[in-house]
């Protein structure tokens, strides 16, 4: 069956492919598009034109790192129901029906309880779609290995397409006090029913894949090392103790940190030693999760042990990596909003405009190319879900016109706080293509050069904030440093994550096996969990560093760590490369 998704492509691909892509995209859109406004809406002052919840950055922060961790731990278990009970498409369509309700929640943000109902079915919704969808696509390519790298990176150009727009459009509206938070939440939901109903109506273009869980077991493996790791290494009684203990206190801390920070409660207010009781608590979890994998690694055969065991190495890599690269949204979004000359006028608005217009439009066109080849070959049969899919698109070159047309009138332009995210998605639908070529061609490094290189290159970007950000005082809570410095940190972050986090996903999916792919996505999530939850911790702590250092020294932090890492996981290539068994 796979080989005949492939009799019909679209641009060298088998046009299911591009299904996913629009799919993962609209979710993207909704998702960055709430991510973008989230933080600035919590600390926006509560009177003025466009009033927010006034909380101070480490609460905002704090309720910021523990959605975003959760978004990425609830995979784990959507995973394992997707596995057992309902299947990869299943999962997709439900969890994006979920994800609809909650963004359509926080649309009513005036009322504190919409808005934690709406982040509490989003992280459910996310847990559902986001390990399925790219499951979806593995079991695609698994009898073409080679077009895997490339396959993953033209479906990141989807996840940072959405992540463009929703940025854009959502920024736009929700910071705008003509339109508001309400109205920017609320457009994030509307595209997001656009991508559940695109998938329903288009799905069968994809064949029997994801239909059913994977519960084949009479299905030959390929090696003996395969089959006596399946009889040996079943979930114990003992094993899922251990997951439900690791679970529960997880859960209780990443939810605690943002309530112990705006309200008087706190679940973990007890000492141990010299510990306070929420450390010990996530320290615990933390021994019980290396006691765990450690545990169930040492089951598996010889190989496929190694296998796992270069899966977690490049897990913790990508955890580092996440905590870094996540400040986009907290800390970044904070400096573009406060510290950031953002008021154009005269020729730079010029400038601006022109710059602003070509960024928006031109990828709007690839995009629309894209799409029009799509429905070339599949709307005759497939005819309500490109009819579906080509009004979500109409609905946004509505909106980009309205925004440009508005922005070039205005006397003087104020660039969005929002604005400098979509760089990242800029950057990545600019350079993905020719990334994905290199890892297609003879060129193509070893997993531990790219990863390497893109803890690198993240760091670079953190020293260009710290050096932009040398002018400014001591504990200052304003300044008006160029644009420059975030364009160029935005930059190197997006040529590190393209070395990182699309061929992540392809790695695990090379690495184990296939009944269990799922869950290992899920597994690799986890890591993107726990570096995202840091990312709020340590964002938070953005005013404290600032005031006893200085600015410059809170971004050094992120450039130091992970250029050290960049450097070890290369020296580690001749190891790795005995781990990975000729998996390149």
């Amino acid at each position: 069956m796979n080989n005949d998704l492939f009799k019909h492509k679209v641009i060298g691909h088998p046009e299911g492919l591009f299904v996913l892509f629009f799919t993962e995209m609209w979710e993207r859109f909704s998702y960055y598009g709430m991510r973008a406004l989230l933080v600035l809406f919590l600390t926006s002052s509560i009177m003025g034109n466009n009033p927010g919840w006034g909380w101070s950055r480490e609460s905002a922060l704090a309720i910021y790192g523990s959605y975003t961790s959760l978004v990425y731990l609830t995979p784990i278990l959507g995973g394992y129901i997707a596995d057992r009970v309902i299947g990869y498409r299943w999962a997709v369509i439900l969890g994006a029906s979920i994800m609809t309700l909650g963004h359509l929640s926080m649309a009513m943000e005036f009322h504190h309880a919409f808005m934690y109902i709406g982040l509490c079915l989003l992280v459910i919704g996310n847990g559902l779609f986001k390990p399925n969808i790219t499951s979806v696509l593995s079991e695609m390519y698994k009898n073409h290995p080679e077009k895997k790298d490339g396959a993953y990176t033209i479906f990141y150009m989807g996840v940072n397409a959405g992540a463009f727009l929703g940025m854009l459009l959502c920024g736009y509206i929700g910071e705008n006090p003509n339109w508001g938070w309400s109205y920017g939440f609320g457009l994030a939901g509307i595209f997001m029913l656009v991508g559940a109903l695109q998938f329903y109506f288009t799905q069968n273009i994809l064949g029997s894949i994801g239909l059913k869980p994977v519960t084949d077991k009479a299905k030959p493996l390929q090696t003996e090392e395969n089959a006596e790791m399946e009889k040996r290494n079943p979930f114990s009684r003992f094993d899922l103790i251990i997951i439900t203990a690791i679970s529960l206190i997880g859960l209780i801390w990443i939810i605690n940190d943002p309530i112990s920070k705006t309200s008087t409660l706190n679940l973990f207010k007890f000492q141990v030693g010299n510990l306070d009781g929420s450390s010990f608590a996530i320290l615990t979890a933390f021994i019980l999760f290396l006691f765990l994998i450690v545990k169930r690694i040492s089951q598996y055969a010889p190989i496929l042990r190694d296998k796992m065991i270069a899966v977690v190495v490049l897990s913790c890599i990508s955890i580092f990596f996440w905590a870094a690269f996540e400040q986009a949204g907290g800390s970044m979004t904070i400096f573009a909003n406060d510290y950031t000359a953002r008021v154009l006028q005269g020729n730079a608005k010029i400038v601006f405009n022109v710059v602003n217009t070509a960024i928006t439009v031109v990828p709007l066109i690839i995009i629309t190319y894209v799409l029009l080849k799509l429905f070339g070959q599949t709307f005759g049969r497939f005819a309500l879900g490109n009819i579906i899919l080509a009004s979500g698109f109409l609905i946004i070159w509505i909106l980009v016109i309205y925004m440009l047309k508005n922005q070039y009138y205005d006397e003087k332009a104020e660039v969005p706080a929002t604005w400098f995210g979509i760089l990242n998605s800029l950057f990545i639908i600019s350079f993905a293509p020719l990334i994905s070529k290199i890892w297609e061609s003879k060129f193509n490094p070893f997993a531990t050069f790219k990863n390497g290189f893109g803890m690198i290159l993240l760091g670079v970007g953190f020293a260009a904030l710290a050096f932009g950000a040398s002018t400014i005082p001591q504990g200052a809570k304003v300044a008006s440093v160029s644009m420059i410095w975030l364009i160029l940190a935005y930059f190197f972050h997006t040529m590190g994550e393209l070395c990182i986090s699309p061929v992540g996903l392809s790695y695990v999916s090379k690495l184990v096996p296939g009944r269990m792919i799922a869950i290992m996505f899920g597994m690799w999530y986890l890591a993107s969990a726990i570096g995202n939850k840091i990312a709020g911790t340590m964002g938070g702590m953005i005013d404290e560093i600032t005031l006893q250092y200085s600015m410059s020294t809170f971004f050094l932090i992120f450039t130091f760590v992970p250029v050290g890492l960049g450097i070890l996981i290369m020296l580690l290539t001749p190891v790795m490369k005995k781990l990975m068994h000729g998996v390149h």
